[in-house]
């Protein structure tokens, strides 16, 4: 089954909304020449708007960090799927630091994918295990239960909706921001062996065969084209490299083959 190639640049806590702007005149006119890869953009809540405008008319995605799954209520600091999905049309739920930091689980994955496919949205769904549970062999438990305790709930949406209603991001966690990536068949092997077969379980064969799943943890300019060399893994969610306009265009480069 062909899957669409899948870029998408999660910015973290970086870029003020001038410096936002800036990037993203950098990035327009490279990404818009890429027609065979999926781009999107997710920058900071603050930013979010100023990227709407400048991305209006074109076909580079925007995406959120995050959102809480209530749509309204006091929940000072929060941000909603009805705010998210009025300027956005992806939304990163469950990235490990999210996971580490701020007690994220399992739990609050499920709660908020729900919530975002009821909006419309595109959930970028994150799993991955830490060093100590990969050094443990507990690598296929984790990434197992993250999966299907994350996407718990949801056959019916997904029967109606497709395989292209969500995405996977398998982010090893020992490898994010270390400069320490997993190796493209480690990696391959994980989407093969564990994501997909669990995705089988809970959706069927054929919408597990569909759903794109990209890897994240130190992806560059310099090793993007060895993760995409694998037929399991349909792209990529860039941290760092994302925030440099050349090497990022290099990486949706390198994943259009």
């Amino acid at each position: 089954m062909m899957r669409k190639p899948f870029v998408a640049g999660n910015w973290k806590m970086y870029k003020t909304v001038a410096e936002a702007r800036h990037l993203i005149s950098e990035l327009v006119p490279g990404l818009q020449a890429i027609d065979a890869v999926e781009k999107v953009l997710c920058p900071p809540f603050t930013a979010l708007l100023a990227a709407a405008a400048l991305l209006e008319g074109t076909d580079i995605g925007l995406g959120a960090q995050n959102m809480h799954w209530e749509l309204s209520g006091a929940y000072t600091g929060e941000i909603s799927p009805v705010m998210i999905a009025e300027l956005c049309r992806y939304v990163i739920i469950g990235h490990s630091e999210r996971r580490t930091y701020f007690g994220e689980t399992d739990d609050t994955v499920n709660r908020k994918v729900q919530a975002a496919l009821a909006q419309g949205l595109t959930p970028i769904v994150c799993v991955g295990e830490t060093l100590e549970e990969n050094e443990a062999g507990q690598t296929a438990d984790v990434v197992a239960r993250q999966v299907r305790l994350g996407l718990s709930g949801l056959s019916g949406v997904i029967e109606q909706a497709g395989a292209g209603a969500f995405v996977v991001a398998y982010e090893p966690v020992w490898a994010i921001g270390t400069g320490r990536p997993s190796t493209a068949q480690g990696a391959a092997k994980v989407v093969r062996e564990i994501i997909r077969p669990v995705l089988a379980e809970l959706f069927g064969d054929m919408t597990a065969q569909g759903v794109r799943v990209l890897y994240g943890g130190s992806v560059n300019a310099k090793n993007a084209a060895e993760f995409f060399a694998e037929a399991e893994i349909d792209g990529a969610l860039v941290g760092g490299a994302s925030l440099k306009a050349a090497e990022f265009i290099q990486i949706v480069q390198a994943a259009a083959g």
